[in-house]
């Protein structure tokens, strides 16, 4: 009797403890490193770009838009007419349209 009455506690035990596990809300390391990702993008927006200094891989990383091919193209326009005077200019790069211009208008800068 007394070794029936062991195993029914040991088996209520092991039940609920089961049940409190599978029941516990896991924590994804994803959600974890989420915030420490958001904030550092935030402290990269406030620097600009500077189209004459830049290359290709900066300008494809920071600014929206603008693939590899795209800024292939932005510094070989750069490469043979020269620098940029105005951010304006970058109309004339093949590829490179107002809509693309105007959204990434405050992340660039001319030096």
């Amino acid at each position: 009797m007394r070794t029936g009455y062991f195993y029914s506690l040991i088996f209520a035990f092991l039940t609920s403890a089961s049940i409190a596990v599978i029941a516990a809300p896991t924590v994804k390391p994803e959600s974890v490193a989420s915030p420490q990702t958001v904030e550092q993008p935030t402290g990269t927006q406030g620097a600009k770009v500077d189209l004459n200094g830049a290359d290709a891989a900066t300008l494809q990383r920071e600014l929206s838009g603008i693939g590899k091919g795209k800024a292939e193209a932005i510094v070989a326009y750069r490469e043979s007419n020269g620098p940029f005077s105005s951010v304006d200019e970058l109309l004339e790069v093949k590829g490179i349209g107002k809509a693309i211009l105007d959204r990434n208008r405050d992340k660039l800068e001319v030096n």
